[in-house]
């Protein structure tokens, strides 16, 4: 009897006194038997689970970074939560072969790294820099993956044709023949860069970037003799990792926004030019630097850049140096721009139109193939390398410069170009009144960047390899 009501109070039933039977209390025997294996069974599920669990809890701590050591309130919350009611959330939230999706924000990074530039903050970092950043950070965050075929296009085929549509005006004969004493005063400029980076890598040998030290280190040279395709180019013809790419370019922006402080500051004593620029001049400039919208000149400019690149590609393969394209488009474009300047030069204001937007999705890849702590990690000894290498710059082509009888304005607007390129130039030369030194600051600009390449990768297997 105490069997029976045991079994069904365990049941939650309750039997009248009158089944209490001999079939009654087998029943409720088996009935009593099966829960208990029934208890063992969920005790054993529930053991495993929370196993399984605790394994699932590990990874989901290391891909976020955290720390081995437990913690208990977070791992209660986690073991607490129904596997069904968790969400699981795939990162990136872009999969790399999502390959409309990884152009979209390529292209809106690009984009909006160029609207960025009509702010005072954006106008300060530069385009180039924004758009690094954003997509780094887009990259870090679990936006988009830090690789993908998307970034493979950029790199082998975007990135050498921009090169070309950069160059279409760099016919050096006319370079030579319309800046006068501004050329000499911008290779003076040259050679202080060069110097500058020499003493550089004496003070911050760079040796904490490993292989990549004296990688960047030939870059930076060449973003001060030319531009950020220079930079680029020599990057890519040197292998340089993404991570001490993105710092080197973090840190040259925010040492060139110090140094274009110091230029302007210096300007302010030089007095404002009388002389104003011919009609000619201001034709010229507005077909250099004014965007071009039409149809034709765009798609002509583009399809002459692919076969540009496809002769540069071939010949670096000739002479079994596939790494070296970039070199050998840059050879072509201005070979071809100083021997048909009529032809190659009407292709110019199209072409920069073209190019911007390409080295701005360039730029916003590098972003994201870097790393966050890599960048913070190696950023502070690139920041001092780029500070030395600008100072001796500037103290030597001011020095040196007066010594040999040059302006002022001269000497302020060469180191512009070498620093800034021809539009900072044109930029600094307009807001001083300089008007007679625009085309000249522009075409010296041009003619920095159709040399720094070569200069920067010779003297970086020469020399700076053996520092």
């Amino acid at each position: 009897m105490m069997i029976t009501f045991c079994s069904s109070a365990f049941l939650g039933t309750r039997l009248p006194d009158h089944t209490a039977s001999a079939n009654g209390l087998c029943f409720g025997v088996g009935q009593l038997r099966k829960r208990v294996c029934h208890a063992r069974q969920q005790r054993i599920v529930k053991k495993s689970c929370r196993l399984d669990l605790r394994h699932e809890f590990v990874k989901w701590k290391l891909s976020m970074g955290l720390r081995d050591s437990p913690n208990a309130s977070l791992w209660r919350r986690w073991s607490e939560c129904p596997v069904l009611a968790r969400p699981q959330l795939a990162l990136p939230l872009i999969a790399p072969s999502d390959n409309w999706g990884m152009w979209s924000v390529l292209l809106s990074i690009g984009a909006f790294g160029i609207w960025s530039e009509n702010t005072k903050l954006g106008s300060t970092l530069s385009g180039a820099l924004v758009s690094t950043l954003v997509a780094l950070f887009a990259s870090n965050a679990g936006i988009i993956a830090s690789e993908s075929p998307a970034y493979n296009v950029v790199n082998a085929f975007l990135l050498p044709m921009s090169v070309p549509l950069l160059l279409y005006s760099a016919d050096l004969r006319r370079v030579v023949a319309s800046t006068g004493r501004l050329l000499t005063a911008f290779c003076l400029g040259s050679v202080a860069t060069i110097i500058g980076t020499l003493v550089a890598m004496v003070v911050v040998p760079l040796h904490t970037l490993g292989d990549d030290g004296w990688k960047i280190a030939a870059a930076l040279m060449s973003r001060h003799i030319g531009g950020a395709v220079n930079y680029v180019a020599v990057s890519e013809a040197f292998g340089i990792s993404s991570s001490a790419l993105t710092a080197g370019l973090a840190a040259d922006n925010l040492i060139c926004a110090i140094y274009f402080m110091t230029l302007f500051a210096l300007a302010s004593k030089v007095p404002v030019a009388s002389s104003k620029e011919s009609s000619v001049d201001q034709v010229e400039l507005k077909d250099k630097i004014g965007p071009c919208s039409h149809i034709l000149e765009s798609a002509t400019a583009l399809a002459f850049s692919a076969c540009i690149c496809t002769m540069g590609v071939y010949l670096a393969q000739s002479f079994g140096m596939p790494e070296g394209k970039i070199t050998c488009i840059t050879a072509v474009v201005v070979l071809l721009a100083t021997v048909f300047p009529s032809k190659i030069g009407a292709l110019a204001p199209a072409g920069e139109a073209l190019a911007i937007i390409l080295v701005q999705v360039f730029f916003a890849v590098v972003g994201a193939s870097g790393s966050i702590a890599s960048v913070v990690k190696t950023a502070p000894s690139l920041f001092i390398f780029c500070l030395v290498q600008l100072s001796v710059h500037l103290a030597i082509i001011l020095g040196v410069g007066r010594i040999l009888g040059f302006d002022q304005k001269q000497l302020l607007l060469a180191s512009n170009a070498n620093v800034g390129g021809p539009t900072t130039a044109a930029g600094l030369a307009t807001a001083k009144g300089w008007k007679d030194l625009v085309v000249p600051g522009i075409l010296a600009g041009i003619f920095g960047i159709a040399i720094a390449t070569f200069i920067s990768i010779f003297l970086g297997v020469t020399v700076l390899r053996r520092m």
